[in-house]
């Protein structure tokens, strides 16, 4: 399990962004996790300043993910 970030916001209920590590990024549609290894949804973009990137996952269902929550990768 690979730490990616943690949640800065969320849009509407399936949209998560979070900000990650730059020395640690995820690949795109890579499967995504919360701390209790629950299935969250898929990475579809990584964008923003290379320092500081983003990264944007669609849920799988409408998600009760809050800001400040750390997201994983499998």
């Amino acid at each position: 399990m690979k730490l990616i970030g943690k949640v800065e916001a969320r849009q509407g209920s399936r949209i998560l962004i979070l900000r990650c590590d730059p020395a640690q990024l995820p690949r795109l549609y890579a499967e995504t996790v919360d701390r209790k290894m629950r299935p969250v949804g898929r990475i579809v973009d990584v964008f923003g300043n290379i320092r500081s990137p983003f990264a944007s996952i669609v849920c799988r269902r409408p998600c009760d993910i809050q800001p400040g929550d750390k997201i994983f990768a499998k």
